[in-house]
């Protein structure tokens, strides 16, 4: 399946008022290489494996498979994992015909946060918040895997 998504920094919490569920998120990369990814998910009592092969030029849009998996599984596998595992809260929120999922970072990612929207075309028009930032798509230091082995705190 193709991922067609943009990415924003955050510029007020606002948003979570506006949120209608969120989700305490752990993740880690078993790799975290730029031309595919695999990702070790735990959301709240479930568990993925997500892959995701390199963003076409505009950042916008890349392939991705993801199952669902055993969570105790999951923990097992995030033991092998590269050697920063992310954890987020991540808030929904519906603007318009769209949904925003909003990850507030902790740990060594607090401080940052990042808006994203899941489009069916890369030219498909959605509402912006007031709450939404820069757009950040296509820029690799904020791709989850590169935070994974980059911490926020340390740029």
């Amino acid at each position: 399946m193709i991922e067609i998504e943009r990415k924003f920094l955050v510029n007020s919490l606002e948003f979570i008022e506006q949120s209608f569920k969120s989700n305490k998120i752990t993740q880690g990369y078993l790799n975290s290489h730029p031309e595919r990814t695999v990702r070790i998910r735990l959301k709240d009592t479930n568990a993925y494996i997500t892959i995701k092969g390199k963003s076409n030029d505009a950042g916008t849009s890349r392939l991705e498979w993801e199952k669902e998996i055993n969570y105790d599984e999951a923990n097992q596998l995030i033991a092998l994992c590269e050697d920063f595992v992310i954890s987020k809260t991540r808030y929904l929120i519906q603007v318009g015909k769209h949904t925003y999922e909003v990850d507030i970072f902790h740990g060594d990612n607090e401080g940052l946060i990042l808006a994203e929207i899941e489009l069916t075309a890369e030219n498909e028009q959605f509402d912006k918040p007031i709450w939404l930032g820069e757009e950040v798509t296509g820029d690799l230091k904020y791709y989850n895997s590169y935070i994974a082995n980059h911490p926020y705190k340390k740029w």
